[in-house]
C-alpha cells in the first residue's frame, strides 16, 4: 500500500476544491478543463512536499553519498498521471472528478508535454531519476529549463516546419522557484595573472536561477529533486544606454540570458550558433557545480572529503566542462593547488558514452573555447599536457588536437568511470572510438545496460495488460520487474494469453479511435501495428522501412489477392532543424503516405501513418498498441535504444539487427521469439569498406530496383518529378549505413513475420514470451548497477 493509498475520496476532492477556490480563483460552475488540471496538479503535488521533505532530512542525517545527474535533456513528458500512479490515487482521483463531470483521461491530456528533451537521452535521465527515488537514492537532477524545449513539429505539403514549444505559457504547477538560490555563470573576457594566479575577468554574466520539481519513487515512500537552471540577467536594465537612445544595447543583458535557457539544441550550422551551444553547456554545469559545492561546504569542511560524499555522471559530452569547471572552482575559487583539485575532480566525475559516431563526439574548436571560456581553455591545455605526460598519449589521443577540444576525450580523462549502455555497445567502445584511451587507462570503461521505468511504461502507459500481469502474477512486480519471468509458466493457459490478446486489442482499438479523430484516417485494429518512432537520423534506418513499405505496396498491388496481412506502417520522429536529408526523408514518408492511404486496390491491406511531433504522451499511446517493433539501425550505430525496451515490455514483437540493445533483448526473450536480420557489425564493416557495396545490393534486388525506379521517376512526387533524386543517387552510390545491402534480409524477415502474425495464437505466445523475457531491462536494475559498480552509494530505506 502507497502512502496515500487510504486517502479518501471526499478528503481528495476537498483537497482539489481548496485549490480550485484559494490558488486558481474560481468556483465550480465557471472553473474550466484547465482550471480542473492546475487544481487537481496542485493538490497532487501537495502530497509529494511529505517524502520530497523525509528524504531530504534523511539524507542530511545519513550524511552518506549524494549522486548529481548532470544532462542537457530531462524528457518527463506529462507529470500529473505518473505521480498518481506513483502515489496510488488514479482510481480515487478518476472517481472525485467523474462526480464533479470532469473525464480524468481528458484531464490528463490537458497537460503539455514538458518540453526539456529530444529523445532517448533525455527520457532515459528520466526514468533514471524516478528510479533513484524508487530505489531511496538520494540524487539530483540538474538541467536547463527551456522555454521552448525542442521545437514543435507540424507538416505543410509534407515538410517538418518547426515552431516554438509553448508549453510555459501556462503555469507550471510542479516547480517551485528558487530565487534565493542562484549563482553568477561568466563567459568571455580575459585572464590575467595576479599575485601567481590566474584571474578571470568575464566580459559577460548571467545568473542562473533554480526551479526545481520533486521527483516520486514508486508508493511515494521517496523523492529527490530535479533542479533545473533557468537564465536571468544580472543587469535587468541599462538606463543610460537606454536614454541615449541605445534602446536594442540597453536590453542586451536580458536578451542574452533568455536567449541561454530558450531553446535546446540550437542550430550549431553557424559561428554564433556554435557559441551558443558551448555557452548552455557550461551554465548548466557551472551553475550545477557551484551547488554542489554550496550544498558539501553547509555540511563539510574538509575537501578530501568531496569524493566520498559526491559522485557526478555526465550523460553524455554536453556536460563534459564538468572536470575544468570544477577544477576552476577550487583552484581559483577556494584556492586548492593543481593537483589536488584534479585529483578531487577525477574521483567525483563519472561519464556516460551514448554514441559511437564520431561527428556526435563534441568537439568545439580552440578559437571558440578561448573566446567563451578562456578560463577553462588555459585549464584544459593543462589537463591535456599532464594526460599526455602521463600516459605517453600523442596525437589524435589528446584532448586538444587539430585545433580543436575534443569533449569526448575530455569527458574519458577526467573521469574515474567511463560507461557504455549496451554490452555490445561498451565492447564496441573499448575497440573503436576510445580504444586508445582504453589501452591508457585500463579498467576504467566498463558497461551498464540501459533500462525502462516499468511504472510509466507499463503500469501507467498500458493499464490493461497491468491488470493482466497482476491478475496472474500477483502485485507487487511494478518494482521487482524480474517477475515477469514467471509468466513463461502460464504459457499454456489459455485463459492468460486470451487476456493478453484482448489487452492488446483494446490498446489497439484505442489508437484506431485516435486515428480517425486526430489524423482523419481509418485504420483496422485487427491488422498487425507496425511501429518506428525514434529520432530521424539516416543510421536509424527509416528509410529502409519506407522502401520495404512501397515495395510492399507494389506487391500488393501487383497481386492483391495473394493471402497479405493487413499492415498500417506508422512513423513518428523529428528531424534536427538543420539535418536536410533526414527533413528530406521526412517529406517523402509524408507523400508515400498520401498516394498509399487514398489507393482503393491496397487501401484494405496496407495504411502509412505519420503524425506530428511525436513526444512522451504520443509514445505513450503507440507504444501500447503496437505489434511489431522496428529497431533496424546498421549494426555497431545504435549504442542501446530505449524504444526496444519500451516495445518489449509492452508485448511488441521485434523486426532488428545485432546494434545495441537488441543483442540483450534477443538473448533475455529467445532468439526464436525476435525476428532477426541483416549483417553482424564485423559484416556491415566490411560491407562499408567495399567499393560500390550498394550498387552490387541493387543489381542483385529487382524489388529494391523497382523502388528506387518509383521514386525517382516521381511516382510520389508527380508535380516535382526530380524532387528525392538525390536520395535515390545517395543510395546507389554511397549508402552509408547499408540500406540497400540489408534491404533484402529485412523484406525476408517482414516476409516471416507476415506468417506469424497469421496464427494469432503463435503470435501471442510469441507476445507472452517477450512479455516475460523484458524484466531485464527496468531501469531499476541500471540503477543498482552504477550504485554498486560507479558511484559507490546506498538506499536510505
Amino acid at each position: 500500500m502507497t502512502a496515500h493509498q487510504d486517502l479518501s475520496a471526499d478528503a481528495m476532492r476537498a483537497r482539489i476544491l481548496q485549490h480550485l477556490t484559494y490558488t486558481l480563483g474560481k468556483d465550480r460552475p465557471h472553473a474550466s478543463l484547465t482550471d480542473w488540471r492546475m487544481a487537481t496538479s496542485y493538490a497532487i503535488r501537495d502530497l509529494l512536499i511529505e517524502p520530497w521533505f523525509a528524504a531530504t532530512r534523511r539524507t542530511y542525517e545519513a550524511q552518506g553519498k549524494r549522486v548529481y545527474y548532470l544532462s542537457m535533456e530531462f524528457l518527463i513528458g506529462r507529470i500529473i498521471e505518473d505521480a498518481m500512479v506513483n502515489l496510488g490515487l488514479r482510481a480515487t482521483i478518476r472517481d472525485v472528478l467523474k462526480d464533479e463531470g470532469i473525464d480524468l483521461d481528458a484531464l490528463i491530456a490537458d497537460e503539455p508535454d514538458a518540453a526539456l528533451g529530444n529523445g532517448g537521452l533525455g527520457r532515459l535521465a528520466a526514468c533514471f531519476l524516478e528510479s533513484l527515488s524508487t530505489l531511496a537514492c538520494p540524487a539530483y537532477g540538474y538541467g536547463i529549463r527551456y522555454e521552448h524545449g525542442l521545437f514543435r513539429q507540424k507538416f505543410e505539403g509534407g515538410r517538418q516546419v518547426e515552431l516554438p514549444e509553448d508549453w510555459l505559457n501556462q503555469p507550471h504547477p510542479w516547480e517551485f522557484e528558487r530565487a534565493e538560490a542562484r549563482y553568477e555563470i561568466p563567459f568571455a573576457g580575459h585572464v590575467e595573472t595576479l599575485d601567481g594566479r590566474p584571474v578571470w575577468h568575464a566580459a559577460e554574466t548571467v545568473y542562473a536561477r533554480a526551479y526545481d520539481m520533486p521527483v516520486v519513487g514508486w508508493q511515494g515512500k521517496w523523492a529527490n529533486t530535479l533542479r533545473l537552471w533557468g537564465a536571468h540577467p544580472t543587469e535587468l536594465f541599462d538606463l543610460d544606454r537606454f536614454n541615449a537612445g541605445d534602446h536594442t544595447a540597453a536590453a542586451a543583458p536580458e536578451a542574452l540570458a533568455r536567449t541561454l535557457s530558450r531553446v535546446l539544441y540550437p542550430d550549431d550550422n553557424t559561428d554564433s550558433g556554435k557559441a551558443l551551444r558551448l555557452k548552455q553547456e557550461f551554465f548548466l554545469t557551472s551553475a550545477a557545480l557551484q551547488d554542489i559545492l554550496r550544498r558539501f561546504l553547509s555540511e563539510y569542511d574538509d575537501f578530501a572529503l568531496l569524493p566520498q560524499k559526491v559522485a557526478i555522471q555526465m550523460n553524455d559530452t554536453h556536460p563534459a566542462l564538468a572536470g575544468p569547471e570544477l577544477i576552476r572552482l577550487l583552484t581559483d575559487v577556494h584556492g586548492l593547488d593543481w593537483t589536488r583539485a584534479k585529483t578531487l575532480a577525477q574521483g567525483c566525475l563519472n561519464y556516460t558514452n551514448h554514441t559511437l559516431l564520431p561527428e556526435a563526439l563534441e568537439a568545439w574548436s580552440t578559437w571558440l573555447m578561448g573566446n567563451v571560456l578562456p578560463r577553462h581553455m588555459q585549464i584544459i591545455e593543462r589537463l591535456d599536457a599532464d594526460h599526455r605526460a602521463a600516459t605517453g598519449c600523442e596525437g589524435h589521443l589528446g584532448i586538444v588536437h587539430h585545433d580543436q577540444v575534443h569533449m569526448g576525450t575530455l569527458a574519458f580523462v577526467m573521469a574515474s568511470h567511463v560507461n557504455g549502455v549496451s554490452a555490445l555497445h561498451t565492447d564496441l567502445m573499448r575497440e573503436t572510438v576510445f580504444a586508445g584511451l582504453d589501452a591508457a587507462y585500463p579498467g576504467r570503461i566498463l558497461n551498464q545496460t540501459n533500462g525502462v521505468t516499468p511504472r510509466r511504461w507499463l503500469r501507467m502507459a498500458n493499464p490493461a495488460l497491468s491488470r493482466v500481469l497482476t491478475d496472474t502474477l500477483g502485485t507487487g512486480w511494478e518494482n521487482d520487474l524480474s517477475r515477469l519471468a514467471d509468466l513463461r509458466a502460464h504459457e499454456d493457459d489459455a485463459r492468460v494469453r486470451d487476456a493478453i490478446a484482448a489487452a492488446k486489442r483494446t490498446n489497439k482499438v484505442a489508437l484506431s479511435n485516435w486515428a480517425a479523430d486526430q489524423l482523419g484516417i481509418a485504420i483496422d485494429p485487427d491488422a498487425m501495428f507496425d511501429v518506428q518512432i525514434k529520432r530521424m537520423h539516416e543510421y536509424k534506418r527509416q528509410l529502409m522501412n519506407l522502401l520495404e513499405t512501397i515495395a510492399r505496396w507494389q506487391a500488393i498491388r501487383e497481386n492483391p489477392d495473394a493471402g497479405w496481412t493487413p499492415r498500417v506502417k506508422i512513423f513518428g520522429g523529428k528531424a534536427a532543424p538543420g539535418y536536410a536529408f533526414a527533413k528530406d526523408v521526412i517529406r517523402l514518408i509524408n507523400d508515400v503516405a498520401r498516394v498509399i492511404n487514398a489507393d482503393p486496390v491496397t487501401g484494405h491491406l496496407l495504411k502509412v501513418l505519420y503524425p506530428a511531433n511525436y513526444n512522451v504522451s504520443m509514445a505513450e499511446r503507440l507504444i501500447p498498441a503496437a505489434d511489431l517493433s522496428e529497431q533496424i539501425s546498421t549494426a555497431g550505430k545504435e549504442a542501446s535504444g530505449t524504444g526496444n525496451m519500451k516495445f518489449t515490455l509492452n508485448g511488441a514483437l521485434t523486426i532488428g539487427t545485432l546494434d545495441g540493445a537488441n543483442v540483450e533483448i534477443r538473448e533475455q526473450v529467445g532468439a526464436e521469439n525476435f525476428f532477426l536480420f541483416g549483417m553482424d557489425v564485423a559484416q556491415a564493416q566490411a560491407c562499408a569498406a567495399t567499393q560500390d557495396h550498394a550498387r552490387a545490393a541493387i543489381l542483385a534486388s529487382q524489388p529494391l530496383q523497382d523502388v528506387l525506379q518509383a521514386i525517382v521517376e516521381g511516382r510520389f512526387s508527380p508535380t516535382d518529378t526530380g524532387r528525392y533524386a538525390h536520395i535515390v543517387d545517395v543510395t546507389w552510390n554511397h549508402d552509408p549505413f547499408l540500406v540497400a545491402s540489408d534491404f533484402d534480409s529485412y523484406c525476408a524477415a517482414q516476409a516471416q513475420v507476415d506468417a506469424a502474425y497469421q496464427d494469432p495464437d503463435h503470435w501471442t505466445r510469441l507476445t507472452l514470451r517477450n512479455i516475460a523475457g523484458s524484466g531485464h531491462f527496468s531501469s531499476d536494475r541500471t540503477i543498482q548497477g552504477y550504485m554498486a559498480d560507479i558511484w559507490q552509494a546506498h538506499s536510505l530505506l
